[in-house]
């Protein structure tokens, strides 16, 4: 990594900087689900007699937890969470690559 220029230095910092918060936003999001699996678990098998399971109070934690969730997604990734910036172009480029090594565009 020592020969790289100062302009690919900065482009393997942003993309490590890019990785460091895509792998924050993936605990973040197993410890919402470990976590609130084991809240509904655990109110699902401590109900007392004629209470009832199905109510608000029960995933009310994960209703909040999973907002602030999404704005940790969005932060991450953007606005376009499922296909991110320029993902159409990478796309049309990816399989334009991948026919032209077939020999499908000649």
């Amino acid at each position: 990594m020592e020969n790289l220029t100062e302009n690919e230095k900065m482009r393997y910092e942003r993309a490590a900087k890019s990785v460091k918060a895509i792998s924050g936003f993936y605990k973040h999001l197993t410890v919402y689900i470990l976590v609130n699996l084991f809240l509904i678990a655990t109110k699902y098998f401590t109900l007392d007699p004629g209470e009832k399971f199905l109510e608000f109070n029960t995933f009310s934690t994960a209703f909040f937890w999973g907002i602030g969730l999404a704005f940790h997604a969005v932060g991450v990734f953007g606005k376009n969470v499922y296909f991110g910036r320029d993902w159409e172009e990478r796309k049309i480029r990816e399989i334009m690559d991948k026919n032209k090594s077939k020999g499908k565009w000649e």
